[in-house]
């Protein structure tokens, strides 16, 4: 039977992305009676979810990065032998589950997800496409809701702010007296949820002497640097060179 399952052998070498993204999130949206265009409860439940996955779940990304409704994990060591379906259904169905949790149980989650092959270079440039993307969605969600809040339905909205670029929907709030640049930095940048090695004093017993030890430790954190700077490109950097 096994011969029959037609993507079970197809393996990906690492490092990889594994990128999650919500299915039908709006819903969840109206169900749980979330803020607009940015709610924190979700947020925390994004962040909750992805400390679970790098810290609890067994397959050890290094690290996770998230916005909105979205997840990408990174992979320098590949769980399940690089098996791409079983890496992507079981990220995919843990990722749901502590969600649901997350969110107390009371609403049915889905994500989906794809397995991006990477190197190096690539991965420093994933990740600061991935806060691009960040960037333009929070502009975008601001936008919406502001044309929402004057009278129009969410369809209008989204046919006026069509094809404009970030400059134009910069202004269009600046006008009406907001600015975007002063909102959390979550929202502008996204959060990431990554294994620190740290140092830890200890006391060794047989040799009677104070001795300094290395642990890892997951740490949020939620200020991260603009990527595309110089400070973002060195923060990367020692982010894909840490073991």
């Amino acid at each position: 039977m096994e011969n029959r399952e037609i993507f079970a052998v197809i393996t990906a070498p690492p490092p990889v992305f594994v990128r999650l993204d919500g299915r039908a999130f709006h819903r969840l949206t109206e169900c749980l009676g979330l803020e607009k265009p940015f709610d924190e409860f979700f947020h925390k439940a994004m962040v909750m979810a992805c400390t679970s996955l790098v810290a609890e779940s067994g397959l050890n990304p290094d690290f996770a990065y998230t916005f909105s409704d979205e997840i990408s994990l990174y992979f320098s060591r590949l769980p399940f032998g690089g098996r791409v379906e079983k890496i992507d259904s079981v990220s995919a169905s843990y990722a749901a589950s502590s969600l649901t949790l997350a969110f107390g149980g009371t609403t049915l989650l889905s994500l989906d997800a794809r397995v991006i092959p990477a190197t190096p270079e690539f991965a420093v440039e994933y990740m600061i496409n991935r806060q691009g993307e960040a960037w333009r969605n929070h502009i975008n969600a601001y936008c919406q809701q502001a044309l929402i809040e004057e009278g129009k339905s969410p369809k209008e909205a989204a046919v006026q702010l069509r094809g404009l670029q970030s400059k134009e929907l910069h202004e269009m709030m600046h006008v009406r007296g907001f600015n975007l640049a002063g909102t959390p930095s979550w929202q502008r940048r996204g959060t990431l949820v990554y294994k620190k090695l740290t140092e830890k004093e200890g006391f060794n017993p047989v040799t009677q002497e104070t001795v300094v030890a290395e642990r890892s430790a997951v740490t949020t954190e939620g200020d991260l640097p603009l990527f595309t700077s110089p400070e973002g490109r060195e923060f990367l950097q020692k982010l894909f060179s840490c073991p």
